[in-house]
């Protein structure tokens, strides 16, 4: 065993291949699939997931730090590129060259300071415009101009994309979605883009029909098998990736009128057992959590009370053994489900659950491989 509690997240890796092979039919077969493995793979463990991604035949990886690049090529990942969608430090360049990161221009004055660092010698980049997420990214067209004569004149740069990030492309009305790709368009046609990888589309857009020039699509919350909007449609069915489980610790019955947790928020109205469950939002379990449920012994218990930072309490229909498996995420309680509880997005959710938790990956219905980034000791 590695590790010692009683909670853990399951990572289904069939359900991931799964999600991903149905993806590669789906884009053009001239269209490459950047896998976003950022914030730890949502949530999932970026360093599996990664691993799983790249036996299906993926070979670019994007995150989002220098710190989350790293970790990819320490733990193995020598073959894929990996793109690092945030600032990295000019200093840093030298350390991006050794392992072989592509980084993002964001901005001249960046590339400015990445021009007088010393040291580097060879470094890949793509070019981020900002059509209209306002985040990150070139929104001045003459200083994108003279970003690229920088790059192309500057031996130490290779160029190697342009891209930028939609902010609507899960929703309905594709007015703003359209004016993205109208602007994104434009800045292009005054560019040779030949040789170089083109992309907008995030898992939402990837579904929208293909846009000119583009020849690359990011794809992360989809890798999952979770989608980013009800009006995003898929020809296959996504199959859900991640489960969260736990076991009951503890079991009291308490007479009506007693109140459950902090604040006394909860107070019972006729005698009732109470199951304690070993997860809080330390975990990631939310907080916020309002109405929700967890399923044990074949029915669902509501949750009650606040979420306390290590513990829940759960209402059981009647006792059960201590160490009675329960279940938070999965086949009965689906992550969308608990966002709806917590009012949250599936995205945020799975981002969410901490480094406590370990993570469990599964192959054919058994455990291959177990996660825990927590130190421990054996005797």
């Amino acid at each position: 065993m590695s590790f010692y509690r009683d909670t853990y997240l399951e990572i289904d890796l069939d359900a991931v291949r799964h999600n991903v092979t149905n993806l590669k039919r789906l884009v053009c077969p001239d269209v490459e699939i950047m896998a976003v493995v950022k914030a730890d793979a949502y949530g999932h463990g970026a360093v599996m997931i990664a691993r799983e991604l790249m036996d299906c035949g993926i070979r670019h990886l994007a995150v989002a730090t220098l710190d989350e690049a790293l970790e990819l090529r320490n733990n193995g990942l020598s073959d894929p590129s990996i793109l690092i969608f945030g600032m990295v430090d000019p200093d840093n360049l030298l350390l991006c060259q050794f392992h072989r990161l592509t980084v993002s221009v964001n901005s001249l004055e960046w590339l400015k300071k990445a021009v007088a660092a010393n040291g580097f010698c060879h470094i890949g980049v793509h070019v981020k415009i900002d059509t209209g997420m306002n985040r990150l990214g070139f929104t001045d067209f003459s200083e994108f101009r003279e970003a690229l004569e920088i790059l192309r004149s500057d031996s130490r740069f290779c160029l190697e994309g342009i891209y930028s990030h939609l902010a609507t492309s899960e929703e309905s009305d594709q007015s703003y979605y359209q004016g993205q790709l109208n602007r994104f368009g434009q800045w292009l046609e005054t560019i040779d883009t030949t040789g170089l990888w083109v992309h907008i589309a995030n898992s939402g857009g990837s579904v929208r029909p293909r846009f000119p020039r583009v020849n690359m699509v990011r794809i992360g919350l989809f890798l999952n098998g979770h989608n980013p909007g009800t009006e995003v449609r898929l020809p296959f069915e996504l199959q859900p990736s991640l489960a969260l489980y736990t076991k009951v610790i503890q079991v009291k019955t308490v007479p009506a009128g007693t109140r459950i947790g902090y604040n006394g928020v909860y107070e019972t109205t006729e005698p009732t057992a109470i199951g304690t469950l070993p997860v809080g939002y330390a975990d990631g379990y939310d907080r916020r959590l309002r109405g929700g449920h967890a399923y044990v012994d074949g029915r669902k218990a509501p949750v009650i009370g606040r979420v306390c930072m290590d513990m829940t309490m759960i209402a059981l229909e009647k006792p059960v053994p201590e160490g009675t498996p329960v279940e938070l995420i999965g086949p009965h309680i689906s992550l969308e489900q608990y966002c709806e509880w917590i009012g949250t997005s599936n995205y945020h959710a799975t981002c969410a659950f901490s480094d406590r938790l370990p993570r469990v990956y599964l192959r054919n219905g058994k455990i291959v491989h177990i996660v825990n980034r927590r130190v421990h000791h054996q005797i």
